[in-house]
């Protein structure tokens, strides 16, 4: 063939030269005057040492091929290298012709034990190379003991042995479970500890979320915090260590196996490529995905013979049958076990079947894996806790919970988290006390539980709440006593119609008018303010249409409240007595000497829901599809598609609260209206570098007084009656909480007057934007921030009986209470 053609099929040829030991005749020129053989090291055994004759990698020779072909034309021999290891070379074909006729080598085997195939006198190139056993076993023997990549964790890679170079590793596990960190895990271990070069290339997460990932796993920072772009000082120090890592990111659109293929020849010292991942759901914006997938993985397989590296791919799947139709070299598959703080891993080879396995303990919010540790304790044994440490509904409840308290999953009140959290310790400690402590917290959440998502997770999860509050009413999980379990005891009371915590509270009837001569009739009056609108509002959306349009895009994750505390802060949740006796844990902060002298000062916000009605931007009619918008339009309202904005200061959360915490596979997040106008503030007084973009959007003509009249009349019966207090008062915040609720109810079958999920969210974004503003301005007074949280909580770090001034103390809507406490102090909540 010519020059150029072979210039094309430059590492074919190498691969039947290196696999095959067939040569191939190269002309160059009009008149085919240069003429070289692209040949096995075989013909040239000094071509085995690179420094002996001149060498380039394959990537480089493909661009100098022509200058090549001549200088071995020449009587210059030129070693061909993969990464740093000789594989061909390019002689003149005439000095090789004279040396190795076809008639010599018919017959008899040469003395290094080759036999050649009878040549073919119509092609141009030599006949394939046979190997003798004794070729086989001087290769192993003098080959020594396999070098490929490991995963850095013990017990996996004494079952696969390392990654071996030339085939294709499929990591298999269902979503949830975890199979991209073992990607990472490699890659980390090849890079990072081996300073071996790494090619990721990344369908689906992309290189921030990479990065985050890595310097979780790296430091032990917590994922869901990095993702708000919130690192500590030392996690600063270890990205900074990590700028000349020797890994190579791809998260390029159209990354399809074939991209994939052409760019890895051109790494030089390549040591490992690591594709996350293969999705098995069609996406149109990720080629690696569905029915693709089998012709993908034949690319990658071919790529790592070719290359002559190990190849490490994910699958988003278990599934035996599409894991069959992969047809990868070896496949390592994760399974959850009964214990959920294991994972077990089996390694099968294609043609032997399980080779391996081993126990690894998934670390989720840290982005890593840990090998298993000593195995649980005997529970049985533990003398008079077998049924509370081992009942099936506790432990149920635990495994149930994992995908919420490890971060992979977001969506649960703070201190439920932090209870389901706790019950997984004591399950696993054995430790009767602290199971006793977490029975009332526990019936009451299950009383009582929140709103969790249609998911697999959110199902399982509602159904273990369900399950325990069950066996607690029939006194079998451990729970004494029922009664015990006041619906609001432990959360504490809701000051102002605030703090709905994430739950519903609706209950059948609620959506009737208040009967005449109520002390608040909220929801009459909220219905009221709607009718009265000139813009005619829609305040219910056909069920019909539910499913449609911008209704499925909204969520309860869209209101932005903070959940957050300072990186240098460290929080406990620790046992408290109650004055009634109750047992109970709550929240302590350690705030270290470098904060100076200082109490911890307890803000809470009075009545935010309500106060944020009485300007918050709405649209009253149906929401249109607008799409990607050049610039925010101010006189409209609704619900925006952006990409998360940097963050840089780690004195305050991120302005969006825990909207980051749940991008889409692009980064970006749906927001309402008062998110939009936050971030467009906090450009215009320099704190952001710029608005972010507008991918995507549902707008109607915005209106900002349309509960304005709800907002009045709540304020003025607050004023009358909060002096008074008792039953009248706690009718009045009871009649509030359910009319705001009842804006977009959690439940299905609630009846309600309402139907407006952009109207809820934008609501309880209004309040978020309000408090976080609030808090900033009080940063920015030179005051210390330690946590914010929900709509209505913060934490400084101030003088003793010193506020800070940027918050009026009052009983007032947008006043606040004020509390002190002494360093090591507990958290009070409700009625503590």
């Amino acid at each position: 063939m010519n020059a150029t053609e072979a210039r094309n099929a430059l590492y074919a040829l190498v691969k039947r030269a290196e696999e095959d030991g067939r040569t191939t005749l190269i002309c160059k020129g009009q008149k085919r005057q240069d003429r070289v053989l692209l040949a096995p090291l075989d013909l040239l055994p000094a071509a085995r040492k690179a420094e002996v004759l001149p060498s380039h990698v394959l990537s480089a020779a493909q661009k100098e091929f022509g200058d090549l072909v001549t200088r071995a034309a020449q009587g210059q021999p030129q070693v061909l290298l993969r990464n740093t290891t000789p594989v061909a070379v390019l002689l003149p074909a005439d000095a090789v012709s004279a040396t190795h006729s076809p008639e010599s080598a018919t017959d008899a085997a040469p003395a290094g034990g080759a036999v050649n195939s009878p040549r073919n006198p119509e092609r141009a190139s030599a006949p394939r190379r046979l190997a003798t056993l004794g070729d086989a076993i001087g290769a192993v023997l003098t080959s020594g003991q396999a070098a490929g990549p490991l995963f850095g964790l013990s017990g996996l890679d004494a079952a696969t042995g390392g990654l071996p170079s030339g085939r294709l590793t499929l990591v298999a596990a269902a979503p949830n479970v975890g199979g991209s960190l073992l990607g990472l895990a490699a890659a980390r271990q090849t890079a990072l500890v081996d300073g071996r070069k790494v090619l990721y290339a990344a369908s689906g997460p992309n290189r921030a979320d990479i990065m985050r990932r890595i310097l979780a796993a790296e430091t032990g920072g917590d994922y869901p915090r990095l993702k708000q772009g919130r690192l500590t000082a030392r996690e600063q120090q270890v990205a900074q260590q990590l700028v000349q890592a020797p890994l190579l990111i791809d998260d390029g659109s159209d990354l399809t196996a074939e991209a994939i293929a052409e760019t890895a020849p051109h790494v030089k010292d390549l040591a490992l490529v690591v594709v996350d991942r293969l999705q098995t759901a069609h996406s149109a914006r990720l080629p690696l995905s569905g029915e693709r997938l089998p012709d993908a993985s034949q690319v990658l397989a071919s790529l790592a013979r070719t290359l002559h590296v190990p190849v490490l791919a994910i699958v988003d799947s278990d599934d035996p049958a599409l894991l069959g139709l992969l047809d990868a070299d070896v496949l390592v598959t994760l399974a959850p076990k009964e214990d959920s703080s294991k994972v077990q891993v089996t390694v099968a080879e294609r043609d032997f079947g399980a080779i391996g396995s081993a126990y690894l303990r998934p670390d989720l919010l840290h982005a890593r894996f840990h090998d298993a540790g000593v195995a649980p304790v005997d529970r049985a044994s533990v003398e008079g806790t077998a049924r509370s440490l081992g009942s099936a509904v506790e432990q149920e409840l635990a495994e149930a919970s994992l995908p919420y308290t490890s971060g992979a999953q977001q969506g649960l009140p703070a201190p439920l988290t932090h209870v389901l959290a706790a019950l997984r310790t004591a399950l696993t400690n054995a430790d009767p006390e602290a199971l006793a402590e977490l029975e009332p917290p526990l019936a009451e959440a299950a009383a009582a539980p929140p709103h969790l998502p249609d998911t697999a997770e959110g199902r399982r999860l509602a159904a273990a709440l369900q399950a325990y509050g069950t066996a607690a009413s029939a006194g079998t999980s451990g729970q004494p006593d029922a009664a015990a379990a006041q619906p609001t005891a432990d959360r504490g009371h809701v000051p102002d119609g605030d703090e709905e915590d994430d739950r519903d509270g609706l209950v059948p009837g609620d959506e009737e008018d208040e009967p005449e001569g109520a002390v608040f009739p909220a929801l009459r009056i909220l219905k009221d303010a709607i009718a009265r609108s000139k813009m005619h509002p829609i305040p219910v959306i056909r069920t019909e249409e539910r499913d449609n349009g911008p209704w499925p895009l909204i969520s309860e994750d869209m209101d932005g409240e903070p959940r957050w505390v300072h990186p240098d802060i460290t929080l406990t949740r620790v046992p408290h007595i109650k004055a009634n006796g109750k047992r109970v844990r709550r929240d302590q902060l350690e705030v270290p000497g470098s904060f100076g002298e200082g109490v911890l000062c307890l803000i809470d916000r009075n009545g935010s829901y309500p106060s944020a009605c009485s300007a918050v931007p709405l649209a009253p009619n149906k929401l249109l599809h607008t799409g990607p918008l050049d610039a925010f339009d101010k006189t409209q309202a609704g619900i925006y598609l952006i990409d998360i904005p940097q963050w840089n200061r780690t004195d305050m959360p991120h302005p969006l609260g825990r909207i980051i915490e749940r991008p889409d596979d692009q980064g970006r997040v749906w927001v309402t209206t008062p998110h939009i106008k936050q971030l467009e503030k906090l450009v215009r007084e320099g704190h952001l570098a710029a608005t972010p973009a507008i991918h995507d959007s549902w707008t109607g003509k915005a209106n900002e007084s349309l509960f304005k009249p709800f907002y009045e009349a709540t304020r003025k019966a607050r004023t009358e009656l909060v002096q008074a207090g008792g039953e009248p008062y706690k009718a009045y915040k009871t009649r509030l909480s359910i009319a705001l609720r009842l804006l977009w109810p959690k439940r299905q079958e609630q009846r309600s007057p309402f139907w407006r999920p952009d109207w809820r969210m934008s609501m309880v974004a209004e309040a978020s934007v309000r408090h976080w503003s609030v808090a900033f301005r009080a940063v920015q007074e030179g005051n210390t921030l330690l946590a914010l949280r929900n709509v209505d909580a913060a934490v400084f770090w101030t003088p003793d009986g010193t506020p800070p001034s940027t918050y009026r103390i009052g009983t007032g809507f947008g006043e606040v209470k004020a509390k002190f406490i002494q360093p090591g102090g507990i958290i009070p909540e409700g009625d503590d």
